[in-house]
This record gives structure tokens, sequence and C-alpha cells, in this order.
């Protein structure tokens, strides 16, 4: 008998829910599939499926046994990966996620780089602020700033960024900077849409009535460079406009501590290996811009 492809064929039954449906999705006949559980049930000297007439049904030794079947056929699969790899290089197809403008500034080039030097490879390119689900999605792995929310996500840190309040030099000069978070309760304020009106500093947290609501960090900043009050931003949205003065940081006394930049992918020893070798490639790369205030 070849166990791994008996193997093969009961993790087959099992997520095709009939002998006939591992039949067809091999390519035998349902005799052949009934021979070949049978002859894995003798050399375990166990019953793994229950079966009648009408259904299936795992035993307790049939579920223990077919999540190490799993596991060893993809251990198998990804050694014969492997050496193909060693020999042509990765191949396939990878999902990636990340914040629109992170993404745009700092993903995207580094994508573009890596497809120049894997052409055998793919990329499926996600920019969105808002949280993606990687399983729903059908997405890999997502860069994302801010604690996890989620913990069957796997975390690979790559740094911190600050979150910073922000108005235009002509706002400031006409209504003056406020000196504790309190006062943004009543001055106008542009609200990113996700973040939500309450805007959390190191040791309080305020309410805002936002003037206006956005959906977009592009039309937020402009809305702030235009003089329409303050706006919350994580550093790398705005670095530009605090680089050349279109925009000036207030209320650095009371950020909260610096979000982390993280790498993450769904938690799973079925990790592909073309999926393990993006992540190997990009971490490294892939750092936050540097404000030198952004410290863990």
């Amino acid at each position: 008998m070849d166990k791994l492809k008996a193997m093969a064929t009961f993790v087959r039954i099992v997520d095709g829910g009939s002998l006939s449906a591992a039949a067809d999705a091999q390519g035998q006949s349902p005799a052949s599939v009934v021979r070949s559980l049978a002859a894995l049930e003798r050399s375990l000297n166990v019953r793994l499926l229950n079966r009648t007439t009408r259904q299936l049904s795992l035993t307790e030794e049939g579920r223990d046994y077919l999540a190490r079947c799993r596991r060893i056929l993809a251990e198998v699969s990804e050694a014969e990966s492997a050496l193909q790899e060693r020999q042509k290089g990765p191949s396939g197809t990878v999902g990636i996620t990340a914040p629109e403008t992170f993404g745009r500034y700092h993903v995207a080039p580094l994508v573009n780089r890596f497809l120049s030097d894997h052409p055998a490879m793919r990329v499926n390119m996600v920019l969105d602020d808002k949280v993606v689900n990687l399983v729903e999605a059908g997405l890999d792995l997502a860069i994302r700033i801010g604690h996890p929310r989620d913990s069957s996500l796997v975390v690979r840190p790559l740094g911190h960024m600050s979150t910073v309040v922000c108005a235009s030099p002509d706002y400031l000069a006409s209504k003056g900077e406020p000196l504790t978070p309190q006062e943004l309760e009543h001055r106008p304020c542009v609200l990113f849409a996700p973040q939500g009106p309450l805007w959390g500093f190191h040791d309080r947290t305020v309410r805002i009535d936002p003037t206006l609501v956005t959906n977009q960090i592009e039309s937020a900043r402009q809305a702030c460079i235009a003089g329409l009050g303050f706006g919350r931003f994580y550093h790398y949205q705005v670095r530009e406009a605090l680089t050349d003065g279109t925009l000036v940081r207030v209320l650095e006394a009371f950020e909260p501590d610096p979000s982390p930049v993280l790498l993450t992918y769904p938690h799973s020893q079925l990790l592909s290996r073309r999926v393990r070798y993006v992540i190997d490639w990009l971490a490294p790369r892939l750092t936050p811009p540097q404000d030198d205030r952004a410290q863990p």
C-alpha cells in the first residue's frame, strides 16, 4: 500500500463528503477508493470513518488522524515545491494589502522591485485604509499600523509610527494653538472617518465635533492645509506637509505612544512557500519612514 496516496485519498473522502466524490476528484473508481480506505484502516488497526448508506462521519481517531494527514501532506508538498523553487525560483500569486498612502509610497515601490527580480511571481495588491479580512478577501498578508485586534494573525514587527495632530500655519496664526487636548472639543476639526470622533492622547481621550468627515486621508489632509481646522494623522500621512510647512504639528507633549507597524498573516502551519518567501523578502526592506519622536 502507498501510505501517502492512501492518506491523500482519506483526506479527499472527508473533504468531498463521500466515497464517490473522492473517486471523481482522483479519477478513480469508487471501488478502488473503498479498497484504499479499508487498507489504510487495516494498517492502522482503527476505524477512521463511520459509514452508512446515507452519510460518512469521522470517528474520534479519524479526526485526530485527519489533522495529522493534512499536516504531513502539506509538508510533503512544501518539500517538493522547495526543490522545484531551488531550481527555478518562486512562482505563483501572493495577495497583499496595506493602508492606501503608506502602501502607495512605501509598499508599491518594493512590490515593483520584487516583481522585476522575480518574473515568475504575481502580486495582487489592495491598498485600502479599511482593515481588510485576509481570509474573506483571499489575501495572504497585510501591512498594518496599530495593535492587532485579530488573535488569529501572526505579527512581524517592522517599526513604530507617531500619531500627530496638526493644522495649517495660517489657521494657527488666526485662531491660536491649543494648549491641551480638551480644547479640541470646542475647535473645528477634520475627521478621517475610520478613526471615529474619540481621539486618544497620552493620558486622556477627547470627543471632537468634526466640521468635515471624510473617508479619504488625502481629502482630510487637504482640508487641514486649507485651514478648516485640526486633523489627526499618522506621521507618514502628513510627513511632506510638515516638512514643507503647509501643516504644523501641535500638542506634541500629549501624543500617545507610537503605534506599531506590523506585517501580519494568518496563523497557519500550511503557509505556502511562496508567501513565506515574499514575507522574508519584504520584512527587512519595509521599514517605516523615520520620525525621530516615534520611539516604542
